[in-house]
């Protein structure tokens, strides 16, 4: 794999060369037919099909984190994660997605006409089918069944006033144009990182076989409406595959990318990273860490939207936010060091201690929430102490200031890194103040294919799965975080462990963050049982946190009751339908109630846009809503 940095700069006066020219044609191409002739001037040559398709990548980029779900300490009120969801006119995710089809399907009906040998345009085409499908599927997860665009359209096209198309077909269309896309893109090994190639293509299709048959297993038609009164209907296109036959192209595509030595897990444990080095992973840019490593050697992103400090800033500020903090159940499904969960490990250390909970544990958790009074740089010029000067200790950086982490529990904070705080994404480079860090965004790494592979495994198997793929898939994810390999013989003597809830396990801890769980909890169809709990925190209540003082504020206390009006738990509760979860127990920190949360099957879906329905009326809004 070509080195990024290399090419970064080419990649990107190329794209915003491309950028220019095809913004300025779809804008005229929204007027007149006589546009036609003009637009075809930027589809003569391979070079003018290859910065079309460059254009393209434009439209993958940072995506809000998601919050307030099941192993989420933020959250703001009201918030998604507590099912207050209400019907909307207008949503960026309709629109945006119809606008960016354009594009990808212009290039399509282009390459028909193209004069020299189609195999000179094969990989622009290839990935023109890719981003239709890539924009179809995000229609899809968010309102199910949508009109299906394979045309560019003018204001009389049929498709503009169309009924929507059932999930069944729009599916069957995804894989249709990612079979196009796998069939022309190259492969890994000769495309410059950052660029779509055909495994990327067979790992997203694994994605997709993935989530609608686990959707199609556990929901059914539940959410289909009958495509009259409501919803889209169930309609199924002649050949829609099967939900063991999705398990078993999701298995064997997640292999192939697997098997590619394009693509390789990140494990820096052995540089200065040392047991933080998944940190880094999510933080990389050049100076960002002590070992001196660039984007260039991370081979785990598959699908990446590719940032660069001068060319294309992030322009997002994760460090000021530290969105990716635990609640009480996230933190209790971290594994130990031995690989089993806290409530069965020999090595766990308990909760007495406020550092307790960290020690003998998955590096993930190290690596991603801050621990009680253990030093950490801060970011930028000043901001907590400033960023990090690798080639100094915390004593004598010279900033005069207190590097030790001291949880936040004076009060609820507006929801915000209460009691935990989290580190995945948080930047701590001294020369990137505000928005400024830019590290490539992962949108689907090497981490995904290997639990794609061994949930689809598992699911076939009807709950069962051999070692030798666990060894295959997520045993691997294991090794690089510091936790023993799971096995049919580490949970056998726990009736409350199942293969199934352990890959689940896996698949939370390892893509926290990544905007996956809420899509994972409704495919399961568990969205309601999960989200509609008490949201707990940090142990207080008999435990170091209850009396300690704040060694960064003489003469005060970490723990300060007034400021949480909905106080401790009183009761020993399930935090989970599955049972190898661990209970909360007493005396932890409410950070939301049940009766605050109101998640229905309804909420699998958004509602589609009320300005679109009143557009078009053949759309049928969905069930709920």
């Amino acid at each position: 794999m070509k080195n990024i940095n290399i090419n970064l700069k080419s990649i990107f006066l190329t794209i915003l060369l491309s950028g220019f020219i095809l913004n300025s044609c779809e804008e005229y191409l929204d007027q007149d037919p006589q546009d036609s002739v003009t637009e075809a001037v930027f589809f003569e040559t391979v070079e003018q099909f290859e910065n079309a398709s460059n254009y393209f990548y434009t439209r993958l980029g940072y995506e809000s984190i998601e919050e307030g779900h099941d192993l989420s300490g933020n959250y703001t009120t009201p918030d998604y994660g507590q099912g207050l969801i209400t019907p909307v006119d207008s949503d960026d995710v309709w629109k945006n997605n119809y606008i960016y089809l354009r594009a990808p399907n212009q290039l399509i009906e282009k390459a028909v006409d193209y004069s020299g040998e189609q195999s000179e345009i094969a990989p622009s085409v290839g990935t023109a089918y890719f981003f239709r499908a890539w924009h179809h599927f995000i229609l899809l997860k968010r309102f199910g069944g949508v009109p299906i665009v394979t045309r560019s359209l003018d204001v009389s096209s049929e498709e503009v006033y169309a009924a929507r198309n059932s999930r069944y077909e729009v599916i069957f269309q995804i894989l249709s144009d990612l079979d196009m896309a796998i069939a022309k893109l190259p492969s890994a090994n000769s495309v410059v990182q950052g660029k779509i190639s055909t495994d990327a293509a067979k790992a997203f299709k694994a994605r997709v076989l993935l989530y609608e048959a686990t959707w199609d297993k556990y929901v059914g038609e539940a959410t289909d409406g009958d495509g009259t009164s409501t919803g889209a209907g169930s309609a199924k296109p002649a050949g829609y595959p099967s939900v063991t036959s999705m398990l078993t192209s999701a298995k064997q595509l997640s292999l192939e990318v697997m098997n590619n030595p394009a693509f390789k897990l990140w494990d820096q444990r052995g540089t200065a990273c040392g047991d933080d080095h998944l940190f880094y992973l999510f933080n990389l840019e050049e100076g960002s860490n002590p070992a001196g490593l660039t984007k260039g050697d991370n081979q785990e992103f598959i699908i990446q939207a590719v940032y660069d400090f001068t060319l294309r800033n992030l322009n997002k500020n994760n460090s000021h936010a530290k969105p990716v903090t635990p609640s009480r159940k996230m933190m209790d499904m971290y594994l130990c060091a031995d690989g089993l969960p806290v409530q069965h490990s020999a090595v766990f250390q308990g909760y007495q201690n406020m550092v307790d909970e960290f020690q003998n544990r998955d590096l993930r958790l190290k690596s991603f929430v801050y621990e009680p009074l253990k030093e950490y740089w801060g970011r930028g010029g000043s901001i907590d102490g400033g960023g990090a000067q690798y080639d100094k200790t915390f004593a004598t950086a010279g900033t005069g200031f207190d590097y030790r982490y001291v949880p936040q529990l004076q009060s609820n904070g507006g929801g915000r890194n209460v009691g935990y705080q989290g580190r995945k994404f948080v930047s701590e480079q001294k020369d990137r103040d505000g928005n400024s860090a830019s590290p490539n965004w992962p949108l689907l790494r090497l981490a995904e294919v290997m639990l794609i592979y061994a949930e689809a495994t598992v699911e076939l198997g009807n709950g069962a799965i051999s070692d030798a793929d666990l060894d295959l898939s997520i045993n691997k994810i294991r090794f690089r975080a510091g936790v023993a390999p799971l096995t049919n013989a580490l949970i056998a003597p726990f009736s409350d462990l199942t293969m199934l809830g352990e890959i689940r396990r896996e698949r939370a801890l390892e893509l926290d963050g990544e905007n996956q769980r809420f899509d994972d909890l409704m495919r399961w169809n568990i969205a309601i049982q999960e989200l509609n709990r008490d949201v707990c925190l940090t142990y207080i209540a008999g435990r170091e946190y209850e009396t300690a003082d704040n060694p960064k504020v003489p003469g005060t206390k970490i723990w300060k009751a007034s400021g949480f009006p909905l106080g401790l738990t009183t009761a020993e509760q399930s935090p989970s339908t599955y049972a190898g979860i661990a209970t909360t127990k007493v005396g932890a920190l409410k950070l939301d109630v049940a009766g605050n949360r109101n998640w229905t099957l309804a909420r699998y879906l958004s509602g589609i846009p009320n300005d679109e329905i009143k557009l078009n009326t053949a759309l049928k809004q969905n069930p709920g809503w």
